[in-house]
């Protein structure tokens, strides 16, 4: 008995260990996810109306001024697809990283199974996570920003952006994906697939279009603006699925170290109850031993 007794002890000290980490990390992260929250909420708005306002631009434009750096509206047949799969570089944050790799392969199996299957589906890992879930698999993956979460900023990130404009724009790949979690809340992170190149345009009805073209005054040079400012919304654009995926982590690893140090108090309960009843146990069968033996010596 007294050797159970021992290896509940042991036990007790263990988790009572374990709970203390997970409680540190839990506080750790809800540090961060008050920055990285307060930081994406600011930025969300401002680069979701450019995004839209993108769009309207873009889609004013006759596909003769599809010049430049216009032709990221240009919507051509996705032959050559680039999935983009932003994770984190660290686990201990529950499903958030799994369920990420799982929306890119259903993406890529569900939307653009041809492509996989001829070979022309590229995929690009921002975070450690996703490119070693995926460094293994039969399609190319780069990893050359996987390491973008080290020092997260908008230089940074906007090296990654250029290379998938470059790609775009010298027609190595027809289409652009991003998989990323779009931060909702500390207890809610949304995985979402987006297509980032080509801009997606505004539905317009085309029994209306002629009639109801917006039309725009640019001041100076059409052309000259245009070259100017739609990389600028595009990298405002992929630096914002940066900031919500990174938020999102943070908020996915608060609730996972919370839930597991909920899970070791509720251990502790069960050991804590275990220990006593064996602990009683042993007192009662060294009383019933010490009855047992002064009976004895007694006739």
């Amino acid at each position: 008995m007294a050797g159970g007794l021992k290896e509940v002890r042991e036990r007790i000290s263990s988790v009572t260990s374990t709970q203390q980490i997970t409680r540190a990390m839990k506080m750790v992260s809800a540090s961060k996810l008050r920055r990285a929250a307060d930081t994406i909420i600011q930025i969300r708005p401002y680069t979701l109306r450019l995004q839209e306002m993108l769009g309207h631009v873009l889609g004013s434009l006759g596909k003769d001024e599809m010049v430049g750096n216009t032709q990221f509206a240009e919507q051509r047949s996705p032959e050559k697809v680039l999935i983009v799969l932003i994770t984190s570089d660290r686990g201990l944050c529950g499903a958030f990283n799994t369920n990420l790799i799982k929306t890119a392969e259903t993406l890529i199996h569900e939307k653009y199974s041809a492509q996989d299957a001829a070979g022309n589906v590229q995929l690009l890992t921002i975070g450690k996570r996703g490119f070693d879930a995926l460094k293994d698999h039969d399609r190319a993956v780069n990893s050359t920003f996987v390491q973008l979460f080290h020092h997260l900023s908008f230089d940074e990130s906007k090296k990654a952006t250029n290379y998938i404009l470059s790609a775009f724009k010298n027609y190595d790949v027809d289409r652009v994906e991003v998989v990323f979690a779009e931060f909702k809340n500390a207890a809610v992170q949304t995985i979402k697939g987006e297509q980032f190149l080509p801009v997606k345009l505004p539905e317009v009805d085309t029994a209306l279009e002629t009639a109801f073209r917006p039309d725009y005054l640019f001041e100076p040079d059409k052309q000259k603006l245009l070259d100017e400012l739609v990389p600028k919304i595009l990298r405002s654009q992929f630096h914002r699925y940066l900031l919500d995926n990174n938020a999102s982590e943070h908020g996915a690893r608060m609730m996972a170290m919370e839930q597991a140090t909920e899970n070791a108090n509720e251990l502790l309960k069960e050991l804590r109850l275990s220990y006593n009843r064996a602990r009683q146990a042993a007192i009662t069968t060294e009383i019933s031993e010490i009855v047992g033996g002064s009976a004895a010596l007694e006739g």
